[in-house]
């Protein structure tokens, strides 16, 4: 992927831990991967997770309570940890490495449907725990107002959008629970792409969407 715009959303500590657990559905996997190949922050602290969940398992005793300084010891041993060698580069593209790997190329791989108003999306494969998929949304148009029956992630790769929650650019991630409702509005100029992850179907207001849902897996 190309040099990006300062990363401004993030991930939260709970989705980085369960990440780092393998407790998330395979399409969360994938957008949380996509996500830590570009922003430094969240690597950063899924590294953090990761260290504390391996040190915590090679001191666990099951016929013995821990000390009472065993999580003090467990995150010196983090701080005093050498730092990691860097990883492979990332491969050339729109797409971070992670994404390429899924989908087997970059942009010019992805098998686009017709999603109305001139939206496309392509669902990719995953465990039928949750549904991932790329959105190509053009510039100035709008996903119709809904809110969410559980979790969807959406990562940005290209353009921008903006909803009730503020501008999402390149690299950031919007994290969107049951409570929230929203429109998001892809700024004009290049199409906007993200790709985004949901556990359940979304709560649309407006008819044909909620007609279209069945067929759109949306």
């Amino acid at each position: 992927m190309t040099a990006m715009t300062k990363i401004t959303h993030h991930l939260t500590d709970a989705l980085l831990m369960g990440y780092a657990a393998g407790a998330l559905p395979e399409a969360f996997n994938l957008v949380i991967a996509a996500h830590v190949s570009l922003c430094d922050e969240c690597r950063a602290r899924l590294g953090s997770f990761e260290a504390l969940g391996g040190a915590v398992l090679e001191d666990a005793d099951a016929e013995a309570a821990l000390a009472d300084d065993s999580f003090a010891a467990t995150l010196a041993r983090i701080a005093a940890r050498p730092a990691e060698a860097p990883g492979p580069a990332p491969k050339p593209g729109l797409f971070p490495t992670p994404l390429q790997d899924y989908v087997g190329g970059d942009l010019a791989a992805v098998k686009w449907r017709g999603f109305g108003t001139g939206v496309r999306q392509a669902i990719l494969p995953t465990s039928s725990a949750a549904t991932v998929r790329l959105l190509c949304i053009p510039g100035g148009v709008a996903v119709p107002d809904h809110g969410h029956r559980g979790l969807e992630l959406t990562l940005v790769l290209q353009g921008a959008f903006r909803d009730e929650d503020g501008r999402f650019g390149p690299g950031d991630v919007e994290v969107a629970g049951e409570e929230m409702e929203h429109t998001p509005v892809a700024e004009a100029g290049e199409d906007c792409i993200c790709l985004a992850a949901t556990d359940a179907p979304l709560r649309f207001k407006s008819l044909l969407p909620r007609l279209a849902q069945p067929f759109l897996r949306i």
